[in-house]
């Protein structure tokens, strides 16, 4: 991981000095941070905001940002109006924006930051959590004959319900393909070509077109769709609210998100301390009270209580059968795919 510049070094130093001078009761500096909104601001208000908060005497504003943030993040460092100070992004996503150099680099002689799994450290980006992408079903419409595969979500005569896809095409293309009959281990490279063809069997049986995962748990509470795919964390909200659903691990995908700092922020240190103290065990043990991810601080399954592990993406009953999403793979092809995937549902 890279070493960060002198000047960068004493910069860390003059937040630490920042920080000191804002408990003596001087004005705090405050950062932004964006991240998906919903629960994920619930879970994360308790585990980093307010603690980083208590502990830096810096002041973290909490903004929701969109589904899929990089456009934002480009504007942002292109027009240099830094709205956003660190924002929350897929792996996928990250090696867009580093590879057009959009980022900040993170300070990796971070002991905290050290402790993370070796998928969650990237110079530019610092994983918080593993999520799962699964099917959720109401068992109130489907009984006990609920769909078990993405072939079954296809299936539209033989599981006939309310069905909702995403206006983002991560994870749809992929869906389309294991519905097709491809084999996991040969879904990459995508055939996309193939992914559209299924996609047209399915496009006008589509009642709800979802762009953003807070809607998801809305339309799996209120029943307005019978079947969707959504990430594990946001059909469990659903679940934990009371509603009839089911998550289906079967065929599931698994990611990470992580932190990831606008590049020229003029608030580029602070926002480094804030990401180092995400990285924290006890407070990633937090999160998931709210948030069902799995953490990339091992150490964080010290403090999260049995019953609660069994319902994270990590939990050794699903993380076997779940795919990894190859992001090398989307970070080549993200743009050409958006916007193929963009016209193709105008048409």
């Amino acid at each position: 991981m890279p070493i960060l510049s002198r000047r960068a070094a004493l910069g860390g130093a003059a937040a630490g000095a920042l920080a000191g001078v804002a408990g003596r009761g001087h004005a705090a500096e405050t950062i932004t941070v964006a991240d998906p909104g919903g629960v994920y601001s619930t879970a994360w208000a308790e585990a980093f905001y307010r603690p980083f908060e208590q502990e830096s005497g810096i002041t973290v504003r909490n903004i929701t940002r969109d589904a899929e943030p990089t456009s934002q993040v480009k504007a942002i460092v292109e027009t240099r109006s830094y709205i956003w100070d660190v924002v929350s992004v897929s792996i996928q996503s990250v090696k867009l924006l580093a590879e057009r150099n959009l980022l900040e680099p993170l300070d990796w002689n971070s002991p905290d930051l050290q402790q993370l799994i070796p998928q969650a450290r990237q110079p530019f980006w610092a994983g918080t959590n593993v999520y799962g992408t699964v099917l959720a079903a109401r068992t109130d419409h489907f009984g006990k004959r609920l769909p078990r595969s993405w072939a079954d979500f296809y299936d539209v005569k033989g599981f006939p319900g309310r069905r909702a896809l995403p206006k983002q095409p991560i994870f749809t293309l992929e869906t389309a393909l294991l519905a097709d009959g491809v084999a996991p281990d040969k879904l990459y490279p995508l055939d996309v070509d193939r992914a559209f063809r299924k996609l047209d069997q399915v496009k006008d049986h589509i009642d709800v077109w979802w762009a953003s995962y807070p809607q998801t748990t809305q339309l799996l509470q209120s029943g307005e769709v019978d079947l969707l795919f959504t990430s594990n964390a946001r059909a469990q909200a659903a679940v934990d609210t009371g509603a009839p659903v089911q998550l289906i691990w079967q065929q599931g995908f698994y990611g990470l998100e992580g932190w990831a700092i606008p590049r020229g922020t003029p608030r580029a240190d602070a926002a480094r301390r804030f990401i180092q103290y995400s990285a924290r065990a006890k407070q990633q043990a937090l999160y998931t009270k709210t948030l069902s991810y799995g953490p990339t601080n091992p150490g964080a399954y010290d403090f999260i209580p049995a019953k609660r592990a069994e319902d994270l993406p990590t939990a050794p009953s699903h993380f076997s059968g779940l795919i990894l999403v190859n992001d090398d793979w989307w970070g080549a092809n993200k743009d050409r795919v958006f916007d193929r995937y963009t016209t193709w549902l105008l048409k």
